[in-house]
């Protein structure tokens, strides 16, 4: 079954590829090469973000544990980001 890649609000892909960048550098995952904000060097050197890659190749050299390690903190800080935002409703 094909997925539908299209984004429900366009101007998240940005803030998305940000978050990516931020917590594979979290993760001490090296991506290398050039996007906007700087986020994969910001905490690079404190958290020792390369992982024996010396060059960039996008990110299909990573693992498909490291590309999920990533995809799934980002699903939990969108959930707990939701759920900390959504309107509470009052027991009855």
């Amino acid at each position: 079954m094909a997925r539908n890649k299209s984004k429900l609000v366009p101007e998240s892909r940005q803030m998305l590829e940000q978050m990516k960048y931020e917590i594979a550098a979290e993760f001490g995952i090296y991506t290398g090469g050039s996007h906007t904000g700087g986020a994969d060097t910001e905490f690079g050197d404190e958290l020792g973000s390369t992982t024996g890659h010396s060059s960039f190749a996008g990110w299909g050299y990573l693992t498909s544990r490291e590309n999920g390690s990533i995809g799934g903190e980002i699903t939990k800080r969108l959930v707990r980001s939701a759920e900390s935002s959504a309107f509470q409703i009052p027991n009855l």
